[in-house]
């Protein structure tokens, strides 16, 4: 069993930052593709960015491109998700997520473990 905690979330004004981070419980966590997807209010849970299990690929949907960077320290056993540039329709809660077996997941269908997911709110 793998248990995520992410952090890092809060209210921020368009244009700011924030650093989400997870925490993974798992020995393993080098073997995992881990990804971050959000949901907003009424909405589906969908993909935001996923990073290979040694790092060395990343994947990101359009709207975040050139704003979001994934990044994970596998001696750490975490992920993280740098936001700059924030937007208001970037208001959602975030989730991490690890998938057992590497596919670039965009699908949350792919993914074996979720976090419990933390706010992220930007004001216009």
């Amino acid at each position: 069993q793998v248990q995520l905690v992410e952090s890092g979330g809060g209210l921020v004004q368009a244009g700011g930052s924030l650093r989400l981070s997870c925490a993974a419980s798992a020995g393993s966590f080098s073997r995992f593709g881990m990804g971050w997807f959000r949901q907003g209010p009424g909405e589906e849970r969908n993909f935001v960015a996923a990073v290979s299990p040694s790092g060395d690929r990343t994947s990101y949907r359009d709207s975040v491109k050139g704003r979001f960077t994934i990044s994970r320290d596998n001696a750490k056993n975490a992920v993280y998700l740098q936001m700059n540039g924030l937007k208001p329709e970037d208001t959602a809660t975030y989730y991490c997520a690890a998938e057992r077996v590497y596919t670039d997941g965009a699908f949350p269908r792919n993914y074996d473990y979720w976090g419990q997911g933390t706010q992220v709110t930007v004001s216009s």
